[in-house]
């Protein structure tokens, strides 16, 4: 019995002894697996969560930067790219939304029946659009609307492109623009004036921002130098203090601010009314003379806009080979709108904001919106000294109000025309009616812009939602931007 109480003792204490070194073994690997955590991240380098980004490892960029900041004294170029790729990891989420099972789930009932290897043909030409995010396929939140105007084009084959223009919405235009050259005369008057109200609305979701903290918000408002529109009347805005950015801008606004409350969404709102007018130009009885090459208007649009307007060698191949042999600026012109109708289908588009090129991503996927087959044109048109304007807003056809993207072009001797070109060629036989988006704009329009990633008034200090269109809005406060995710707008149209 001794000897048997001497061994539990011993046994005991070796117990003792043999957890005390592995819990000893263990808090040494716990030091070592933290410090070499801590030093891993301290070895984070700029250039280590960029190539996280670009290889689609969001949720890395995010918990990098965010370790980066605390363990680094960075310069403010250091802040800014971090802050920029973070920003932009939630901007790309936010436009692809979702899975493999929802998105075959939408393929069943938007497409119907369909196989493996139509699946894989339609990702491999990008027709069905996905991104790597952390590893994992999340399909464009718009993929299979998109894919089903695609497959469609490819049934087809037909020249005219849907999407933007379709039944009975295409008879509308055709109807109307018909009205619109017989009222002209010959003359590109103003004609068939339309006149409405217009109710805007923005609404940032409750709780966005802190209670208390002041939102700012810009809303678009229409240019008053433009002959296409008049009379144009602020009826109120909610809240009522508000300031009007000079009609001078490019892009034209409305400034309100008020304090968020917690629980309460935020509105922001604005009445007004305004008179449209639609216009057109047959070029083919008008004198064009020679464009004074040393002027201002003639070097400010033919030339390159960083980083959507540039002549890469595939813009340059392209115009070159639709031009050749033309030297008249309106065959041209008539030339390059051909081609795109013909290859380039409408389908909804990617937030602008993340496309690094927008000219090169339609003419790689043939396809693209309104302001994508726009900018496309312009790069074209430009490289050929043909000077090309943007301008954009809303279409408020009835039925059919939505933000929208066309330009001018400018004809010396004649001046700055209309050209809308995902409105597309029309179904008619009669080549006026036909090419009449070629060189008229019709008379439901809303203009807010005149050029591209122009300032707005007051000056925004954080990156814009949208840093190149300006229709929609753009909201902050002092703690940064807020995406188009974190707050909704609608605007009701009245015909009088």
């Amino acid at each position: 019995m001794k000897n048997c109480g001497i061994l539990l003792k011993y046994n005991s204490a070796k117990k003792m002894i043999l957890t005390s070194l592995r819990n000893s073994f263990l808090l040494i690997i716990f030091i070592l697996v933290t410090s070499c955590h801590q030093k891993v991240n301290r070895l984070h380098t700029l250039a280590d969560i960029d190539n996280a980004f670009q290889n689609g490892n969001l949720t890395l960029v995010t918990q990098w930067a965010d370790s980066f900041l605390i363990n680094n004294n960075s310069d403010s170029v250091s802040v800014t790219k971090l802050r920029s790729l973070v920003d932009m990891s939630d901007r790309i989420r936010a436009d692809f939304t979702l899975s493999e099972e929802e998105i075959r789930t939408g393929l069943k009932t938007t497409i119907g029946n369909y196989s493996e290897n139509d699946m894989a043909v339609w990702e491999r030409n990008n027709w069905l659009e996905f991104r790597l995010i952390d590893g994992k396929k999340r399909y464009f939140k718009r993929a299979v609307s998109n894919l089903k105007l695609i497959l469609a084009r490819q049934k087809t084959r037909q020249k005219a492109t849907s999407g933007m223009i379709s039944n009975p919405f295409s008879q509308f235009c055709l109807d109307h623009t018909s009205q619109v050259i017989r009222a002209d005369q010959n003359n590109h008057r103003l004609v068939l004036p339309v006149k409405m109200r217009i109710c805007y609305q923005l609404t940032v979701v409750a709780d966005a921002i802190p209670d208390g903290e002041m939102v700012r918000c810009w809303l678009p408002w229409p240019h008053e130098s433009y002959d296409r529109q008049k009379h144009i009347t602020m009826l109120k805005t909610e809240p009522v203090p508000h300031l009007i950015a000079p009609d001078s801008l490019e892009q034209r606004s409305v400034f309100l601010e008020q304090k968020a409350v917690k629980g309460q969404p935020v509105i922001f709102e604005m009445q007004f009314e305004y008179e449209s007018f639609a216009q057109y130009f047959d070029l083919r009885t008008m004198k064009i003379s020679q464009m004074d090459t040393a002027s201002s208007l003639f070097k400010k649009y033919t030339s390159e806009q960083y980083p959507q307007i540039v002549f890469t060698d595939q813009i340059k191949h392209l115009s070159d080979s639709l031009v050749r042999g033309i030297s008249n600026p309106i065959e041209k012109v008539r030339n390059i709108y051909y081609w795109i109708n013909d290859h380039i289908i409408w389908t909804g588009a990617l937030e602008y904001s993340i496309i690094p090129f927008i000219p090169g991503y339609v003419l790689s996927n043939r396809r693209g919106d309104c302001g994508m087959q726009t900018l496309l044109f312009m790069s074209m048109a430009r490289y050929q000294d043909i000077p090309v304007k943007w301008q954009s807003g809303w279409m408020i056809h009835p039925g059919k109000v939505n933000l929208h993207d066309w330009c001018e072009v400018y004809y010396s001797g004649v001046g700055w025309v209309p050209l809308d070109m995902s409105f597309n060629l029309q179904d008619s036989n009669d080549l006026r009616e036909k090419e009449f988006y070629i060189q008229g704009i019709d008379a439901y329009r809303l203009i807010i812009n005149d050029g591209i990633s122009s300032r707005l008034v007051p000056d925004k200090k954080f990156y814009r939602s949208e840093p190149y269109d300006f229709q929609r809005g753009e909201v902050e406060w002092q703690g940064g931007n807020l995406y188009f995710n974190k707050w909704d707008y609608h605007m009701q149209v009245e015909y009088f």
